[in-house]
């Protein structure tokens, strides 16, 4: 069985998410245009608003966001990640 993220429409997918230039969805800094490796924590990558092991659709744009290769990493297929509120620093 062919993996679907390899055939043309997920593509054509990357290529327009990519192309917006929208920041991180999970942690909300730019993500570098000059970065390109597949490896590379800060790398683009297509994360999905719902998981596609939570019944997330792989092609539908409207689950489609930008994000660092380590934040979606991090998240995995947790529907959000929480992150611990700072303390105010009070002086």
């Amino acid at each position: 069985m062919a993996d679907p993220r390899n055939g043309r429409p997920y593509r054509r997918l990357v290529a327009a998410q990519k192309a917006l230039g929208l920041p991180c969805w999970l942690c909300g800094h730019n993500i570098p245009a000059h970065v390109d490796g597949r490896r590379h924590p800060l790398a683009f990558t297509l994360d999905h608003l719902v998981p596609l092991s939570r019944g997330g659709d792989l092609l539908d744009p409207a689950n489609a966001r930008s994000a660092h290769r380590r934040c979606n990493s991090a998240r995995g297929n947790r529907p959000t990640i929480k992150r611990p509120k700072r303390p105010a620093l009070r002086w």
